[in-house]
Order: structure tokens, then C-alpha cells, then sequence
């Protein structure tokens, strides 16, 4: 089953500095019937105005990854880390027992763009985990870069649930197969361009839901940037 979620169809918030689009429920956004997809609780696509951002809040018993795709993500938290991350770069975190954080765009005229990823956690009060990886625009060109795992050695990062995620920058007329094993289930984000998915169109900020497919042919129907999340199904 395929699943096409349009982004004129997600809820749009707006508070100035701050515009994002939910792909779940969240914050302001209550709706019963769109809470998660297996272990994907939110997945939301930020826009930060310069000078702008999140002071220091709390998070536990939470995974959450943050994928930047235009900007400077300022970042700090209550373990003493502190480092700005630029596109492509990844920055996550799981929460345990409790973190305090902020996420800042410091930057005086640009906007920042991210997406922000939230993964429920196998289990409440694991040991908190941070850090970050300044993925290169080579490793992801043309090719799956599995930029987070629950697996050793699999990835540079590693987190307590069983995902994994991909992002891609695909070259205009690319055609690339992806095998999804069974029992797992894909969410897939198309960050910028537009891509084909088993000739399913997809547009900037459009989402769709993989369940029971063997594989996904994704072709970029323009130059094409994605983000998917492969897990175990419901």
C-alpha cells in the first residue's frame, strides 16, 4: 500500500519566527487519528527566522534527530555540548530521563530550514545518547546514505530504536531500486524537487507511506532531495 500525503493537506503553524509544518499531530495540532506511523511520532518541517530559535526545554523518553537542510542550526544543551550544524549535517539526541536543550538560528539575515524527527524509544529511561555527524554532499549524491541506525557499524549514528534512515540527493532522471524486507514499513519525505515513487508523484514538502511493498523504484523527476524512515511495521 502506497500513501500519498499531500503538503497542502498537513497542518501549517505559524508564530512568526517560527513556521512549520506537522506531519503529525502535535503542539497546537490534536487529531486522534494521525498520532504517529509505527515508531514515528513527529516529523516536522521547520522554518527559523535569523536571530530566532527554541531556549532551553526539556525532553525524556524520547529519540529525536535533527536533519538540517538550509542554514546554521545553533545547538546547546544540559550536557555541556554546543556546535553549529549546516545542511545535510545531522544532529540527534536520545533523551533518557531527561535533557534540556535549545536550538537557535544565530544567523543575522538567513533562514534556517530543518526537519525535526521524533522516534519513540524501545524502552523508558535508557541512558541519554547525544551527538552529531557533518555528513558530506558527496556521501548522499546519487546514492543512499543511511545517516542513522539502531545497528553497529551501520551508520555513524547510532540510537536505541530499530530504524534506520536515508536521505538521498538525486541527480534529474536518476532511477534507483530500494528492497524493503519484510515486515517493515517506510515513511518517505520529499525535502526538495520531486521524485516518482513506483509512479506515484511526489512534490516539495509531500510525504508518503510504504506498507507491504517489496521494493520502491524512485525516479527524480527533477533534481531530487528525500528523506525516508524504513522501521518495523506497526
Amino acid at each position: 500500500m502506497l500513501k500519498k500525503i499531500l503538503k497542502d493537506s498537513m497542518y501549517l503553524s505559524n508564530h512568526g519566527w517560527l513556521k512549520s509544518r506537522f506531519h503529525f499531530s502535535f503542539a497546537e495540532y490534536r487529531n486522534i487519528n494521525n498520532v504517529n506511523f509505527g515508531v514515528l511520532r513527529v516529523l516536522n518541517d521547520d522554518i527559523i527566522e535569523p536571530v530566532s530559535g527554541f531556549d532551553f526545554h526539556p525532553h525524556n523518553n524520547m529519540e529525536i534527530i535533527t536533519y538540517v537542510i538550509d542554514g546554521e542550526l545553533t545547538h546547546k544543551d544540559s550536557m555541556g555540548n554546543s556546535e553549529v550544524l549546516k545542511r545535510g549535517e545531522v544532529q540527534y539526541l536520545s533523551a533518557g530521563d531527561g535533557i534540556y536543550h535549545s536550538e537557535h538560528n544565530m544567523h543575522k539575515s538567513k533562514n534556517l530550514r530543518l526537519l525535526q524527527i521524533w522516534i519513540i524509544p524501545p524502552q523508558n529511561s535508557l541512558p541519554r545518547l547525544y551527538g552529531s555527524c557533518k555528513y558530506k554532499q558527496e556521501e548522499r549524491k546519487d546514492k543512499f546514505l543511511k545517516i542513522v541506525s539502531s545497528e553497529n557499524g551501520n551508520s555513524k549514528i547510532k540510537i536505541y530504536q530499530d530504524i534506520n534512515i536515508f536521505v538521498n540527493e538525486m541527480s534529474k532522471g536518476i532511477n534507483s531500486l530500494f528492497k524493503i524486507e519484510n515486515n517493515r514499513q517506510i515513511y518517505f519525505v520529499q525535502i526538495e524537487g520531486s521524485s516518482s515513487i513506483n509512479e506515484i508523484l511526489l512534490e516539495e514538502g509531500d510525504a508518503l507511506e510504504i506498507l507491504d511493498i517489496e521494493k520502491i523504484d524512485i525516479k527524480a523527476i527533477s533534481n531530487s532531495h528525500f528523506l525516508f524512515i524504513e522501521m518495523a511495521k506497526n
